[in-house]
């Protein structure tokens, strides 16, 4: 493939980055406000990129074939019919898009968002969007593209939406002609492919408290058999007197289930909530547990578990569930321990194993696990680019 010049907006540590230049591309301007992981940019890239993009002139920015950018959602002004659709952006961060590709015709883009933008203010958002790429005389599939890493084998389930488009004026009522075949299934995928083989610091170890709760949850799991299979057990509910009137359906049949799974089990669940203080030991939520896992995973040390507001989340060990900034690192059964800063890079696909020059992430565990999260699956962003740049 050629060499190429791109610019990488809401730059983050640099998935982007990663995924250009391992297609060739050259990074020539970087954007990014957020302090420490311009920090990490520039320990892996040698550029600053600490510049808000808002103060930055169209004219300033150097000529570039690629512009990428992971830009945040937001709602667009649906008012003035005679509006174009550029203007409808205003105010918002895709306008700072919209007015770089206005002064420089950028030959390609490489857009990325969640999964919600298609839907997000019912439907206007993607419309604003669209309608201004194509208002600028691009190209763009037909309908935004869904990708997820472990289409590629990368086992984790984070399912993106990927805007690509091409400057074609001339044709931009013709959609990109861009398809991805033999994409890979959940079940294709393991999670023990990204592990490290070896040991590990042992702060990532559970806890005396965590190995508790998961213990008791486990014999329960032995108690009650595939009874935990589906909505979420929930042990307040297992003795519940009280009048249902005005519920959301989902909650009464929850509490309906969690009644007659203890009336058929009762014997089990008393003797297990004695030997186990009534749960008096454990935190609110985590008196609740969700079994994802089907009837395959018979102990929930086969499983991936997480720690979540909700309750203890089981799920099957096939994918991690999509790293996310609010830490919930996921919990790894078989080992006792979670998910290690390293192997969450692995997850999203940065070279922290190429030999010469792997990647740094940032030396707090707090802030990796946060920018990771944050970041662009470096995989997923290579195998589209690559699809586009071969038009």
């Amino acid at each position: 493939m050629e060499t190429f010049r791109f610019i990488d907006l809401f730059a983050g540590i640099g998935g982007f980055h990663q995924a250009m230049s391992s297609l060739g591309g050259t990074c020539v301007f970087a954007s990014e406000i957020d302090e420490a992981c311009t920090e990490v940019y520039q320990k892996n890239y040698g550029m600053k990129s600490l510049v808000n993009i808002r103060d930055v002139g169209a004219g300033d920015i150097p000529q570039h074939d690629v512009l990428c950018a992971g830009f945040p959602c937001q709602a667009f002004s649906q008012a003035g019919g005679r509006a174009g659709f550029s203007d409808k952006t205003r105010g918002t961060l895709f306008f700072e898009i919209v007015r770089i590709l206005s002064q420089h015709h950028t030959k390609y883009i490489v857009l990325e968002n969640v999964k919600h933008l298609v839907s997000h203010d019912h439907g206007n958002t993607w419309k604003v969007i669209s309608g201004a790429l194509r208002e600028l005389g691009y190209r763009t599939t037909r309908e935004p593209l869904i990708l997820s890493p472990h289409q590629f084998g990368i086992p984790q389930t984070r399912e993106r939406v990927i805007i690509l488009g091409k400057h074609d004026p001339e044709h931009v009522d013709e959609p990109l002609p861009i398809e991805f075949r033999g994409l890979l299934t959940k079940d294709c995928n393991s999670i023990y492919s990204i592990l490290d083989q070896g040991p590990v610091d042992p702060s990532y170890n559970i806890s005396d408290y965590e190995r508790m709760v998961l213990e008791a949850w486990d014999e329960f799991r032995q108690g009650v058999g595939d009874d935990v299979v589906g909505d979420a057990i929930w042990v307040e509910s297992f003795r519940f007197k009280g009048s249902m009137r005005g519920w959301a359906d989902w909650r009464i049949k929850c509490v309906s289930r969690n009644m007659r799974i203890y009336e058929e089990h009762r014997q089990f669940i008393d003797g297990w909530l004695e030997r186990h203080n009534q749960l008096r030991d454990f935190q609110p939520t985590h008196r609740k547990m969700e079994w994802q896992c089907g009837r395959d995973i018979k102990t929930i040390w086969d499983a991936v578990i997480q720690f979540r507001q909700s309750g203890v989340r089981v799920k099957a060990p096939t994918c991690f569930q999509a790293l996310v900034a609010i830490i919930q690192t996921p919990i790894i059964g078989k080992l006792r321990r979670r998910l290690t800063v390293t192997e969450a890079a692995r997850l999203q696909s940065f070279p922290v194993d190429r030999a010469g020059s792997p990647f740094c992430v940032d030396p707090s565990r707090r802030l990796a696990y946060k920018q990771l999260g944050n970041s662009v699956n470096v995989e997923v962003i290579r195998q589209a680019a690559l699809r586009l740049l071969s038009l």
